[in-house]
Parts: C-alpha cells; structure tokens; sequence
C-alpha cells in the first residue's frame, strides 16, 4: 500500500531508520542516530553513517539514485563520475550516484534507480549516505529532513507512514519521500530488516530534525 503523494521506482536485477524510537533497544547513536560510522559500529543492529558527499546545486529536477554493484573497490573507483560516490556496506562494494534517470556509469551491476527525488536547483546539496540493521517492532522517532530520503531494502520489509498514508518496501524494492513532512518509519514483517539509504538533504540546513507537529495513527501492519 502508498500514499497517493509519495511516488517510487525501482529498475533492476537484484531481489535502507534513522531516528530510534524509546521503545525497544536503546540503540540510537546521537539525537537523530545514524551518526556513528560503520568502521566503528559496536553492534550489528543499529544505524550507522557509511559516507557523505558534497553535490552543490544540481543543474535538474528530479534526480534519481542509482545504485551499482562491483566486484572491487578499485572497479568502482573507476567508474565513478560526476556525483558519484563508493560504498562498502554490507559486504558489497556500491557505487552510488544521484543523476537524471537515464544516466549509466561505464561499468558495474546495475541493482536499482530510486526516484524520482524533487530537489530545488538553486539549493546545494549533500548526500548522505547510511544503512541500518533492525529486528521487527523497531520505530523511529517522528522527525523530518531537510531533503528526500530514499532507501533500498535488501532485507526484510520497511514501512513509512506519513499523514498521507503508508508506504511498505520489501527486500529488492526502493522507496521515496520527499523533503518536509513529518514521518515515522518501522520494521514490519518477521524478517530482520537490512537496508541502504540515502537524504539528499540542503547542504546549510540539518539532515534531520525531530517533529511534533503530527501524531501517527499506528497504520503500519505487522503482517507484511
């Protein structure tokens, strides 16, 4: 099920929360989580922070975010172009890009474009990248970015619910939200949810920050 204003797409071959809530685990890092880098993470479980990447003002709107798989580092490095940025997570070695829908690097698996992310091209921008690990019943608290967010899940299932409705991502999909509302996202599903994610957030303005301008009906099911 997706609310009517949160479109998605996912292109590929192959079948990411942010803010931890109090309950369950105390498994935040900082404020807002996903701080601490993966090199250091003390737990499996848990959100961490996997790169960052300057983008400055991109020339169109929508962008989307493309993700390829390689076999070495060294091979990603050198496809890499223009905001592009590489990845070790979850023993795979990515590329991720944000560029027009079409774009393609010269090499390397292709395993989803995310997207459409409406950004404003006068603003500058920077992508944030992170995953996260989390068992079922984990929540994050109510916040907002600064940006779209998008994830890719490669386990389990994640659901996001806004005052639009409900958005569910499984393993081999992506999912979007734009920039502003707020939202709370949960693990839904039996199976431990492993996922990438990326804000694409304003460079001068925080990537997240906690909302209470909303209060969530509990809409997310657990029988996914």
């Amino acid at each position: 099920m997706q609310g009517p204003a949160f479109a998605w797409t996912v292109i590929g071959s192959a079948v990411l929360a942010v803010i931890i809530a109090a309950s369950g685990p105390a498994l935040a890092q900082s404020p807002f989580g996903c701080s601490t880098p993966v090199s250091q993470r003390p737990s499996e479980v848990g959100c961490y922070f996997t790169a960052s990447e300057t983008l400055g003002v991109m020339a169109h709107s929508p962008v989307f975010w493309h993700l390829y798989r390689y076999p070495a580092r060294a091979a990603a490095e050198a496809a890499k172009g223009q905001h592009g940025t590489v990845v070790e997570s979850f023993g795979t070695v990515w590329l991720y890009t944000i560029a027009e829908e079409g774009s393609r690097p010269s090499a390397g698996e292709r395993v989803a474009v995310i997207g459409p992310l409406t950004i404003v091209p006068s603003e500058s921008y920077t992508a944030r990248y992170m995953e996260a690990v989390f068992p079922t019943g984990i929540k994050t608290r109510i916040h907002r970015h600064s940006g779209p967010e998008a994830w890719y899940v490669l386990a389990g299932a994640q659901c996001l619910e806004t005052a639009q409705g409900i958005t569910v991502a499984h393993a081999g999909e992506g999912a979007v939200v734009p920039q502003g509302p707020p939202m709370i996202l949960e693990s839904v599903g039996s199976e431990i949810r492993r996922l990438v994610l990326l804000v694409l957030h304003e460079s001068s303005r925080p990537w997240s920050t906690l909302a209470s301008d909303w209060k969530p009906k509990g809409l997310c099911p657990n029988g996914y």
